[in-house]
C-alpha cells in the first residue's frame, strides 16, 4: 500500500507542475572550429529549460569516501546543494538520489519503495557516440591525499536532504524509467566524480546521454579524482577543469549552480 501510495503521489506532482514551467538557462560548452584541428573554443549561449520535463541525479555523493580529500570537497558543497535541490523542489523538479551500493541502507525508504513500484520503461537503442580519451591520468586511482582503497561509504551524506517526494536509486533502467514515466527531456547532473562515476554510472551522463536524455553537468557541485602528482601534472582543481572542459566538448554543456539558482529567481 505504501509503494502505491507513494507511486500516486509522483504521478499527482507530473501532472500538477508548477506555475513557472520554463526558464532560460546559461550554458557552456565548446566546439572545434575547425574539425580536426583540435582548436577547441569555449562558446556560452542561453537556453530554455523546461521545468516540468526536468530532473536532478546526484551521483555518489556518499558519507565517506576512501580518499580523505575526496571525502573533506564532497562535504564542503553539501549545503550548496541543499539550497539548490530546495529551490528546484519548490519549482516541482525531480529529484533522484543515486548513492551507489548503498540500497540495502535505503531499502525501507519510501523513495526507495516509490521507485521500485513503478512501471518500467524499456530504454531506446544507445545511440554510437565516440568516447574519447579523459585529459587526466586517474589509473592509480586519482587520490591527492594518500589513502588506501577500500568501501568506505555506507549510505549519503546524512546531510543532504532527500524530500518527500524524491527517488533514490543506483540503477540506470530504474532511473529512466522514472525519467519517461515524468516526461523528462533534461537531466541536471551533481555530485562526484567527473572522470569516473559522473560519466560512467549506469544513471549519469554518458549512459543517459545514449539514451537521449539532455544532461547538463552543473560544474561547480562536482569534483574529480586526480592526483597531482600523475599526468597532466597540475593542481588538483586544474586537473577538475580539465575533465570539466572534456565533457563539454564531447559529451554534455555545464552550467553553475549561481546561475541556476538566478534563472529560478532565487
Amino acid at each position: 500500500m505504501r509503494i502505491v501510495l507513494t507511486v500516486l503521489l509522483f504521478l499527482a506532482a507530473a501532472a500538477f507542475p508548477a506555475a513557472i514551467t520554463e526558464i532560460s538557462l546559461p550554458l557552456r560548452s565548446r566546439v572545434e572550429l575547425y574539425k580536426g584541428s583540435g582548436d577547441w573554443r569555449e562558446t556560452r549561449l542561453s537556453q530554455p529549460l523546461p521545468l516540468d520535463r526536468t530532473a536532478v541525479v546526484i551521483c555518489d555523493m556518499w558519507d565517506k569516501h576512501w580518499c580523505r580529500g575526496a571525502t573533506e570537497r564532497a562535504g564542503k558543497m553539501v549545503d550548496r546543494f541543499n539550497a539548490v535541490l530546495g529551490k528546484l523542489r519548490e519549482r516541482n523538479v525531480l529529484i533522484i538520489h543515486a548513492p551507489s551500493e548503498t540500497m540495502e541502507f535505503y531499502k525501507e525508504a519510501p523513495q526507495r519503495l516509490a521507485i521500485l513500484g513503478m512501471p518500467k520503461a524499456p530504454p531506446p537503442t544507445a545511440l554510437n557516440l565516440a568516447d574519447p580519451e579523459l585529459p587526466v591520468d586517474s589509473a592509480r586511482g586519482g587520490c591527492d591525499t594518500g589513502d588506501k582503497n577500500y568501501k568506505a561509504w555506507s549510505r549519503q551524506h546524512p546531510a543532504l536532504v532527500i524530500g518527500p517526494r524524491d527517488l533514490i536509486s543506483d540503477k540506470g533502467d530504474e532511473v529512466y524509467s522514472a525519467l519517461k514515466l515524468r516526461g523528462v527531456t533534461h537531466l541536471l547532473v551533481m555530485g562526484v566524480h567527473t572522470n569516473m562515476c559522473i560519466l560512467n554510472r549506469t544513471f549519469a551522463i554518458k549512459q543517459m546521454t545514449k539514451w537521449g536524455m539532455r544532461c547538463i553537468l552543473i560544474r561547480d557541485l562536482t569534483d574529480a579524482m586526480y592526483d597531482p602528482n600523475d599526468k597532466p601534472y597540475v593542481s588538483h582543481q586544474a586537473g577538475t577543469d580539465l575533465v570539466i572542459e572534456h565533457i563539454e566538448k564531447h559529451w554534455a554543456p555545464t552550467t553553475t549552480s549561481a546561475e541556476l539558482l538566478g534563472a529560478l529567481g532565487k
